[in-house]
C-alpha cells in the first residue's frame, strides 16, 4: 500500500470516527454543528473546483 493511500484512509477513518463520537455525546447541538460544517465543507470545496477549472 502506497503513503498517499494509507494517509488517505486515516483521514477517512478519523472522519466516521468523529462522526460516531458526535452521535455517542448524544448532544444533538453537536451532530447539528458537525452536520452543518460537513455540509458548508463540500459547498466550499465544490466552490474551490469550479474556480480551479
Amino acid at each position: 500500500m502506497r503513503i498517499h493511500k494509507f494517509r488517505s484512509f486515516l483521514y477517512k477513518m478519523a472522519k466516521i470516527l468523529g462522526d460516531i463520537q458526535a452521535v455517542k455525546s448524544g448532544s444533538s447541538k453537536k451532530m447539528a454543528k458537525r452536520a452543518g460544517r460537513r455540509v458548508v465543507g463540500r459547498a466550499a470545496g465544490k466552490g474551490i473546483r469550479k474556480l480551479f477549472k
